[in-house]
């Protein structure tokens, strides 16, 4: 008999986390001290609670350029090296307690330089403060519910900058430590494909990269950051339902009609060429329920696109985007979607298998999680 799905079993199980950004997570008792030290005087607020409340009210206003507007403070404490590598240790040990075993953290080295670090000295601190975090938990220092963690760095460009090129570069020099490379920030206006030089040379050093797309802008989003830039993996790729239509109309009409119905007779869906072509190709949807229904793109959790695009068999992921930001955690991403979106354990253990496929580690590793730790924990 399965075991009911409290949230003390939600975070026990081994969960595989593909898009969280470093910035969007830091503990609200960090910032204020992290301000302090640097003589950081802007943040709106000056105590726990009240700064906490701030992020997640000030997320939640249905707009992604507002949304990403709460980075302004996160960012103006991370400037010096030692914060970014306190910063990034501490994440890993939140991400362990959590349940987490694999972790791909995401930031961008060019908005961390107003310290007068290098973007060289950036990567070296974070790497410092993600093997400190590592080593804790596997020394036994840290809760880890679910075992040890890894925790890899992905370097972002910022898609309104034009340093994309050199971040790439940048993520090729430090391989070994940085597991691949993307770019972020507001999507109108900025497609992907002004940074096709960077996606060239990535594809020529044999890199992994992921693309933010199809959160607020749509189809042309996605078919450039997969047809024309190369994409992997797509750092969110909600809007995908736009191509998918039930008796000629599109399930963006009816959601809950579609939701529904996907559950009970998928094969009655039509696709379109490009939502064929991600799911023909296994290309991962890094979904982001929380953060979603933030920015807009998605109603609520019992309308998210997960559902349907799960029922249809796309590639999809269990993601936190932004922790702090969105008040959550994997555990509360999983649970929300177990109460108000009828989840079982089969989902999520779907989504954890799907997210260690979509890992950017070599096969053989990724097959020694998916066979080692994930299927013993969700088949036991």
């Amino acid at each position: 008999m399965t075991e009911r799905l409290t949230e003390d079993r939600i975070r026990a199980l081994p969960k595989v986390l593909l898009h969280d950004h470093l910035d969007g997570g830091l503990r609200p008792a960090t910032v204020l001290e992290l301000a302090r030290e640097q003589g950081y005087a802007a943040l709106p607020a000056d105590d726990v609670e009240s700064l906490s409340r701030w992020f997640s009210e000030s997320a939640d206003s249905g707009s992604l350029v507002r949304y990403l507007e709460t980075f302004e403070h996160t960012v103006g404490v991370m400037q010096v090296a030692p914060a970014l590598t306190r910063v990034a240790r501490e994440c890993v040990l939140d991400l362990a307690a959590d349940g987490v075993v694999h972790a791909e953290i995401r930031y961008a080295p060019e908005q961390h330089l107003q310290g007068g670090l290098t973007l060289d000295e950036v990567v070296e601190a974070v790497d410092a403060g993600l093997r400190e975090g590592e080593e804790l938990v596997a020394s036994g220092q840290a809760p880890a519910p679910a075992g040890p963690i890894r925790a890899l760095a992905m370097l972002t460009a910022m898609r309104h900058a034009a340093r994309s090129t050199e971040i790439a570069e940048l993520a090729v020099r430090h391989r070994d430590s940085v597991c691949g490379f993307d770019i972020a920030g507001a999507e109108d206006g900025f497609p992907p494909t002004r940074h096709l030089a960077a996606f060239e040379l990535l594809r020529q050093a044999n890199a992994h990269f992921t693309v933010h797309a199809g959160e607020a802008f749509g189809l042309a989003s996605i078919w450039e950051a997969i047809q024309w830039c190369g994409a992997e993996r797509l750092g969110h790729g909600i809007r995908i339902i736009d191509d998918i239509r039930l008796e000629g109309r599109p399930v963006t009409e009816d959601l809950p009609t579609a939701i529904r119905r996907a559950a009970q007779e998928p094969g009655a869906f039509e696709l379109g060429e490009l939502a064929a072509y991600v799911r023909d190709r296994r290309i991962p949807l890094e979904l982001c329920p929380s953060s979603n229904v933030q920015t807009g793109a998605a109603p609520s959790i019992e309308e998210h696109a997960i559902r349907l695009l799960g029922s249809l068999r796309f590639r999809i992921t269990l993601n936190t985007d932004n922790r702090l930001m969105s008040a959550t955690s994997m555990t509360r991403e999983a649970q929300l979607l177990v109460e108000r979106a009828g989840w079982e354990q089969a989902d999520l253990r779907r989504c954890s298998v799907n997210a260690m496929k979509s890992a950017f580690l070599p096969f053989d590793e990724r097959l020694d999680v998916i066979e080692r730790v994930l299927k013993p924990a969700y088949d036991g």
